[in-house]
Order: structure tokens, then C-alpha cells, then sequence
């Protein structure tokens, strides 16, 4: 491959000369390179068609499918020879330095549903982290890896959490809705919430032969998805034509099925992009190793070739490799900006959240104020549930994206040509509601006939007791219709405001409760959010660390350069020259190769979604989960 045997080039380049700092880049560009993977996640509510979607892809049963059966944990479905399965666990010896934190148990593909399904793993009770398949299929063999996604709920819930931290290590996303409506305004949400962390989206009508009216649905979807983003594609699929299709080897039911035009999008504007920004990715570090290695080289054969020139030469460099020098130290600029912007972010985080949670809490109360909460507590627990989990992902997207706006703002201060940006994972917001426990229960205010009647006697008592001894002036007894009735009024009033009394107690006790659940929330997800900011915080300062590290490096060497070649004898002259040139001839070649990676993207295609005006590192692809 010829972006492996350039950067590989690059390597033994940098070896001879001892770059330390620009081997490291060279090695983390390899290992990228080495892994070409493209991750496509499926995503939908339950009982959409997700598995069977996937198993129509890759022409296998893959995924459990069945009407009962709903995905618990994350299915990554990828290239290999054999067929195989594992399932990922976390490592119980973890140590803290270790680069792969998961341990990986082999598992027969035919036992996969007891792992990966709600039936075989309730709840994901056996914390797996992701289960892998492995499969000799061509639509794979381009490094296309498609994730099922455990369904979302109602696009609202914590389900939604896992989902989204899934979304930033994707390189695009499958919304999976069937024939059955149009989208709901929850998909709609959950739509625009994941655009803002995975910009290529692609919609999927699925089981369109089960509906007639699929055609009037898809224009529907296709009217929704044009309000969200004129760009996103829609292909309604039938996944049992496809697989019927593949059973029989015929082609016009396959075409039929509407499979072709998504494996076609898949490979031209999926994988193909991937592929495009990747080349840009490796000739964006081999341009910037070669700029540090040509500026030594450059430095030392100036002096050996107008030594008259080398003082005036020296001292420009002298003074780059102070403002270079300046660079690393902490009352730099960036740093600067860097610290000031991770505290106005905490600041503005934390109140981001708390200022959503709030207006939950006022709408909470208002419902509760409007009626019994107890016989509704389980819905009314549901929808706080769903309510809070899209305020926290609001929030963590929201934080997401100003991390990256920072980072821009951190490389504006090192240079006006382009600089890569750090990789963050700010939104990954999976176990964000972990720690929180679950609501309490609350009494549902039922009485039984029997505790009516004790209530009622009870206030009737003081009635009959005060009209008998009345009406006793006039020489009745003591139970008398007149007592009697007065009796039955005041129980029944002594009743209701017993009743009253119960319901404003269940309404204080449901308000405190909500409080309380809140308060939780967020102190626990204040902390999580606080603590990936440090982590950014921290991420950024190590990225352009390095970056001052390199700048600093390269001058030094070409200070170092021009004296020694300054004192340089004659004969020693001549040899080192011919010597500087041969190596500055493979350092410009080298360079030409990687422009000339950069220059075949300029024509194709816009930049990729989340590109900014200082264009990221492409992101390496990880694990699923």
C-alpha cells in the first residue's frame, strides 16, 4: 500500500537522524494506517429491524432476530477468515498504563443470542462491554465494520446514552425506522443530537414489504430529513427480500430489495470518504515531519555554502528557537488560553445542566400538582427518566463541540499553516447515569373498603355524639335519625378531607423525591462531566506540548547545524555537502509524495463533518463500547 510504504520511508529517515519526537507521530500514523477499520453503526428504537438489517448486509445470521428478542449489548461485525465470534470483557487485572483495558473470550457463533440479547442477557447482566463477529464477506473486505446498536427506547431514555458513545468513534450512522409511520419526534431529536457528533447519516425504511403504504412514508421521512439536513440519503430495504434473494441467487428480487443502492452509498461515500480523509491525515504528518527535517538539513548546507551569511543566519534561528522556546513554557500564550478556556468551560457546563435540570424539576412539579402522582408514579418515573437522559446528552454534546472549538483556538496560536487537533471523547456519555440510583417508589394512595369505612366512622363519631346530646333537650335518644345523618354528613366530610390530606402528602413526598433525584444527578454527572474535562484539558496540553516539543527540536538542530557546519574543515566540507543534498533530495521527495496525497482531495469532495477552519487528525478507530 503506498501510503504504508511512504510513511514507512519516512521512518528510516527519521531513524538516521535521531528524531525521537518525529518517530513517535510516524508511529502513531502507521498504527492507523495498519488498522482500516470504518465503523458504521446501526441505530433505531426496539424492534425496528436493526439485526435483521445487518444480517441482510453481510448475507449471515449475525444477530439474533425474533419478535421477543431485543439487542442488550453492542454486535461489531467486521472482516475475517474464518468466521469467528468473541465477546469483550473488561480486563479484571487492569493495569493503568495498559493500552488494551479489554480481554476478548472466544465464543461459538451459534451461542451469540445467549450473550448479545435481552432473552440470553437481561439487562446486560453479564457487563459485557461488545461482542465481535468476524466474517469472509466482500462487502466487509474494504474495512467496512457495521455495529448494532442495542435499541434506544424511546430515543429519550439512558439507552440513548450508550448510543451516543458509540456515535464519536463511528465514522457514520444508520437510523433505522420501519414502513410502519413516519418519523416519531423523538427519532427526530435523537436525529439532530447525533448529527452534531457523527455528520454522515444515512435513513433506513426498513420491512417495506410488510407495509403496502411504504412509498407515502419514505416521502414523509424524506420531507423530516430535509429540515434536519438536505444531505442525508434515504433507502428504503427490505430485509427479507434480500436474504430470500441471496437463498435463491436471484438478482431482480435483490434489486428489488433496495440493498444495492445502500451497499453502493456504503463503499462510494462512506468508505471512500474515510479513505480520502485518511490520505489527507498521513500527508498532513509526513509534510509536517519533512518541514522539520529539510529545516536542519537546509540550515547546516546554507552555512557549509555562503559561510559569510551563517552569523546573520544563526541569529534568525536563534531567534525562532526563542519564540519556539517561549512555546513549551507555561506563561505561554496557549497555555493561556488553554487554562482560561477549561475554566469558563467547567463554569459554563455546570451551569448548562443544572439550568436544564431545573426547568425539569419545574415541569415535574407542575404535573404533580395537577393530580395524584401515586396510581401514575411508574409513566411519571419513566418520563423523568427520559427527560433528565436528554438533558445530560444536550449537555455532553453540547460540551463536546466546545472542546473542539477550544482546541481550534489553542492552535491558531502556533502557526497560520494548518495543525492538527487532539482527539477528544467528550461525548461519550455511556455510564453517565451509573451511579445514580434508581427513583424510589412512592404509595399509590389505594385504600380498601374496609379503611373507607373505619375513616368515615371515625369523623362521624364527633356528629352523632354532638346531635344526640343536642336533640336530648328535646327528650330523643341519643341515636336518632337526626344524630344518625348528622353523623353520615360529617364522616363523609372528615373522609374527604382525610383524602385531601393523603394526596397533598404523596405530592410533597413525590416533589421531595424528584429533588432528591436531581440532586443526584446532578452531582454525580457534574462530576463525570468535570472530570472528561480535565481529561481534555490535559489531552490538549500533551498534543500541543509535543507540537512546541517538534518546533523546538527542529530549531534547535538547525542552530546546532549551522555552528558546527561554521568550523567545518575544507575536505569535510565538500563530503558533508554532497552528503546534505542526497539526504535533502529524499526528504523533498518524500514531501512531493505526501502534497501529492493532500492535492488529489481537493477536487472530490467537502471536507468531513466536523472539520473545522484548523482541520483534526483523523481519528483513530477503536473497539465498539
Amino acid at each position: 500500500m503506498q501510503l504504508v510504504r511512504l510513511v514507512e520511508q519516512a521512518i528510516d529517515i527519521v531513524s538516521e537522524g535521531e528524531r525521537a519526537d518525529l518517530r513517535k507521530r510516524l508511529d502513531q500514523t502507521l498504527s492507523r494506517l495498519k488498522d482500516p477499520s470504518i465503523r458504521v453503526i446501526v441505530v433505531g428504537e426496539f424492534k425496528q429491524g436493526k439485526s435483521k438489517l445487518i444480517n441482510a448486509l453481510v448475507n449471515a445470521p449475525v444477530c439474533p432476530v425474533d419478535d421477543d428478542i431485543a439487542t442488550s449489548v453492542p454486535t461489531v461485525v467486521r472482516h475475517g477468515d474464518p468466521a469467528s465470534a468473541s465477546v469483550l470483557l473488561p480486563r479484571a487485572d487492569k493495569d493503568p498504563g495498559d493500552d488494551e483495558p479489554l480481554e476478548r473470550l472466544p465464543i461459538n457463533i451459534a451461542d451469540l443470542a445467549a450473550y448479545v440479547s435481552e432473552r440470553g442477557n437481561p439487562g446486560n447482566a453479564k457487563k459485557l462491554v461488545a461482542a465481535e463477529v468476524f466474517l469472509p464477506r466482500k462487502v466487509l473486505a474494504g474495512g467496512l465494520t457495521v455495529v448494532d446498536s442495542p435499541g434506544v427506547g424511546g430515543m429519550g431514555s439512558s439507552h440513548t446514552l450508550t448510543t451516543l458513545t458509540a456515535l464519536p468513534t463511528a465514522d457514520a450512522m444508520l437510523l433505522v425506522s420501519d414502513a410502519s409511520q413516519e418519523y416519531t419526534e423523538p427519532e427526530i431529536r435523537f436525529l439532530r443530537q447525533a448529527m452534531r457528533i457523527t455528520p454522515s447519516v444515512v435513513g433506513v425504511l426498513s420491512k417495506t414489504d410488510l407495509y403496502p403504504d411504504w412509498r407515502r412514508v419514505a416521502e414523509l421521512d424524506r420531507g423530516h430529513l430535509a429540515q434536519v439536513s438536505a444531505d442525508i440519503p434515504l433507502f428504503p430495504v427490505s430485509s427479507d427480500l434480500r436474504l430470500e434473494a441471496a437463498r435463491h441467487q436471484d438478482a431482480e428480487l435483490n434489486n428489488e430489495s433496495g440493498f444495492p443502492g445502500l451497499i453502493g452509498h456504503l463503499r462510494n461515500e462512506i468508505v471512500g470518504k474515510a479513505e480520502r480523509i485518511q490520505r489527507r491525515s498521513v500527508s498532513q504528518d509526513l509534510v509536517s515531519v519533512t518541514d522539520n527535517l529539510r529545516l536542519s538539513l537546509q540550515a547546516e548546507l546554507a552555512a557549509l555554502e555562503n559561510p559569510a551569511g551563517t552569523p546573520a543566519m544563526i541569529a534568525g534561528l536563534e531567534a525562532a528557537k526563542l519564540e519556539a522556546d517561549d512555546l513549551r513554557k507555561r506563561s505561554a500564550r496557549w497555555q493561556i488560553t488553554l487554562n482560561d478556556g477549561i475554566g469558563d468551560l467547567i463554569a459554563d457546563m455546570e451551569y448548562d445542566l443544572r439550568d436544564r435540570l431545573r426547568r425539569i424539576q419545574r415541569d415535574a412539579e407542575n404535573a404533580i400538582d395537577q393530580g395524584d402522582p401515586g396510581p401514575t408514579w411508574t409513566a411519571f418515573t419513566k418520563w423523568l427518566e427520559e427527560c433528565t437522559a436528554a438533558a445530560i446528552s444536550d449537555t455532553f454534546v453540547w460540551t463536546s463541540e466546545r472542546s473542539q472549538w477550544l482546541a481550534t483556538q489553542v492552535a491558531e496560536h502556533f502557526s497560520e499553516d494548518e495543525v492538527t487537533l487532539p482527539v477528544l471523547r467528550v461525548s461519550d456519555t455511556g455510564d453517565a447515569l451509573d451511579p445514580v440510583d434508581d427513583m424510589p417508589g412512592l404509595d399509590d394512595g389505594h385504600i380498601n373498603p374496609m379503611q373507607k369505612v373505619l375513616i368515615g366512622m371515625r369523623g362521624s363519631y364527633g356528629g352523632v355524639l354532638m346531635f344526640g346530646l343536642l336533640t336530648g333537650i328535646f327528650g330523643m335518644a341519643l341515636i336518632n335519625p337526626l344524630s344518625v345523618g348528622a353523623g353520615l354528613l360529617l364522616g363523609r366530610k372528615a373522609y374527604r378531607e382525610d383524602k385531601d390530606a393523603r394526596l397533598k402528602r404523596r405530592q410533597s413526598e413525590a416533589k421531595a423525591l424528584v429533588r432528591r433525584q436531581l440532586d443526584d444527578v446532578v452531582f454525580q454527572v457534574g462530576k463525570q462531566l468535570k472530570d472528561r474535562l480535565r481529561m481534555v484539558q490535559r489531552s490538549t496540553r500533551d498534543h500541543f506540548t509535543e507540537i512546541a516539543e517538534e518546533h523546538h527540536r527542529s530549531l534547535s538542530d538547525s542552530v546546532s547545524a549551522a555552528q558546527k557546519a561554521a568550523t567545518t574543515y575544507k575536505l569535510e566540507k565538500d563530503t558533508r555537502i554532497r552528503d546534505i543534498k542526497a539526504e535533502l533530495k529524499r526528504v523533498d521527495t518524500l514531501q512531493q509524495a505526501a502534497r501529492a496525497l493532500a492535492e488529489k482531495e481537493q477536487a472530490p469532495s467537502k471536507p468531513a463533518h466536523g472539520a473545522v477552519s484548523v482541520p483534526r487528525r483523523a481519528p483513530a478507530v477503536v473497539a465498539a463500547g
